[in-house]
């Protein structure tokens, strides 16, 4: 058995996570990350709804290396983790935080979105490869007090992170850059 194959073997199922605030350097973590790795997938849960947002994704399209299989998914990131199966060593979530506004669009009930958390937790726990997670901390800020959806997200957020901090065999949270291991 190669070396390789052992070490795919190992790292099966093993999740990372990657929090922060915005502009911590999260994302970069993940690729550093990811260097050892050869068959890698990135699943992109942005959707350009704006030009800013176009312009965001664009620039994480050109900077993303390129031995990266890209899969851009908003909602179904499930589905996407099942369809990529055995093809990879590991796969990068980018990120958390898009995607739970994402599923929020289609539900104005909590329950669904945490479900899909649960879901997603147990996918990668159970996947044939290695998953980072990228994800951002919202709950270190003021309180939203004038709109009751973004207290929602900020919630919904905060119990899909732990979700899948409780899932994580590592959790990394991004300071200016700097990685503190908090588990």
């Amino acid at each position: 058995m190669s070396r390789d194959r052992v070490r795919s073997i190992i790292l099966m199922g093993t999740i990372t996570l990657i929090t922060g605030g915005a502009r911590s350097g999260k994302s970069m973590q993940a690729l550093k990350l990811a260097l050892p790795y050869q068959r890698k997938f990135f699943i992109a849960t942005g959707e350009a709804l704006d030009d800013e947002m176009t312009a965001r994704i664009e620039f994480h399209r050109t900077t993303r290396p390129q031995d990266f299989r890209t899969v851009e998914e908003p909602v179904k990131v499930v589905a996407a983790l099942e369809k990529i199966g055995k093809s990879a060593d590991l796969v990068v979530l980018d990120c958390l935080t898009l995607w739970v506004s994402n599923l929020m669009w289609h539900s104005t009930d909590d329950g669904p979105v945490l479900g899909e958390a649960d879901k997603l937790a147990a996918a990668l726990k159970n996947a044939p490869f290695a998953s980072i997670v990228v994800t951002d901390e919202v709950g270190s800020g003021i309180v939203p007090t004038d709109h009751a959806e973004s207290r929602r997200f900020r919630d919904l957020l905060g119990w899909t992170n732990q979700k899948v901090a409780a899932a994580a065999d590592d959790v990394i949270l991004m300071v200016a850059g700097y990685p503190v291991k908090v588990k």
